[in-house]
């Protein structure tokens, strides 16, 4: 396992630089002509986004891993629980019909919405609720989320509301600079370490509650714990870079397989394939149609609803068989 992760880390940092050259005819040209300007493009336009999609990928990874785990269902990512629904659901009504324009203020409605999303999901289904409660209540809160969302935009002061925040809604991370980048990722990567910090009892939690509590460990602590920290790494990310779906479900899904079942030590892996998975989407963007900026969370949701109709189908065969 430990190559295996040392293997990811290779990959993420090899893509991380790719992401921030890519494409290279601007920066060399620059170079040429005006080397000042050109490094100004690298660290203050590119080097943000490349930070905030390494860090985005990661949490989503991680936090959907950790929810899986929490939850005991391979469905509980961010997207499918509503947590990143609600996140932007929290932002949009921060900024709009609150006026608060400051990145933390954003952060902290980021990360109240997503909690808020979660613990409704709770109340709902239950934590060790079968599939298709699961997936039930969290189309339900997703959709409600996602409806408020497209309610408060319609009716804000601002006529501007929907055209402003669409790109930001579907996902994406153009013209992000290092202070936003600062936001978000401080409190998620504060978030993830104390994450990667539960992984044991994250493993344990699979044998049953009983045996977590005999071994130690507190199960309703740790719930409450893997449920407040996932909130509040994704509401960070999710009020920067708005939300984008499916790497949640399929990164953790990829990292159990690598670690043979083991929830807990599928954290970390989760997290770096979530980096990948993400470095690679929004590279492909770039090579989208001149002039036009295709919203990576769009490209996301194409590339990932096929495999989550797949894990659906194979899970339901598993079942039946």
């Amino acid at each position: 396992m430990i190559r295996t992760t040392l293997l990811l880390v290779m990959m993420m940092f090899a893509l991380a630089l790719a992401h921030l050259v890519t494409p290279l005819a601007p920066i060399a040209e620059l170079q040429r002509s005006a080397p000042d300007t050109a490094w100004q493009l690298l660290f203050e336009i590119r080097l943000p986004r490349t930070l905030l999609v390494l860090g985005y990928g990661f949490v989503l990874g991680m936090t959907g891993a950790a929810l899986q785990s929490l939850f005991g269902n391979p469905l509980a990512s961010p997207d499918v629980t509503g947590s990143s629904s609600g996140a932007a659901l929290g932002t949009v009504f921060a900024a709009y019909w609150l006026g608060a324009t400051q990145p933390l203020a954003l952060a902290v409605a980021g990360a109240a919405g997503s909690l808020g999303a979660l613990a409704l999901m709770v109340l709902l289904a239950g934590r060790r609720a079968e599939t298709t409660t699961m997936l039930l209540a969290g189309i339900a809160i997703a959709l409600a989320a996602g409806a408020g969302t497209s309610l408060l935009l319609a009716l804000a002061p601002s006529p501007f509301a929907f055209y402003d925040s669409f790109d930001w809604l579907m996902g994406s991370f153009v013209d992000r600079s290092l202070p936003q980048a600062a936001i978000a990722l401080i409190p998620a990567a504060i978030c993830c370490a104390i994450l990667a910090l539960r992984s044991r009892p994250l493993d344990l939690i699979a044998l049953g509650e009983d045996v977590l509590a005999s071994l130690g460990y507190d199960p309703r602590r740790l719930a409450l714990q893997v449920i407040v920290l996932s909130s509040i790494a994704i509401g960070a990310c999710v009020s920067v870079c708005g939300a984008i779906g499916f790497v949640g479900l399929l990164a953790p899904y990829a990292a159990r397989r690598l670690s043979r079942g083991h929830p807990g030590q599928a954290l970390v892996p989760a997290g770096l394939i979530g980096s990948i998975l993400l470095l690679v989407a929004d590279i492909a963007v770039r090579f989208g149609p001149e002039g036009r900026t295709i919203p990576v969370g769009i490209l996301t949701t194409v590339a990932g609803t096929p495999l989550f109709v797949w894990i659906v189908v194979t899970m339901r065969r598993r079942v039946t068989s």
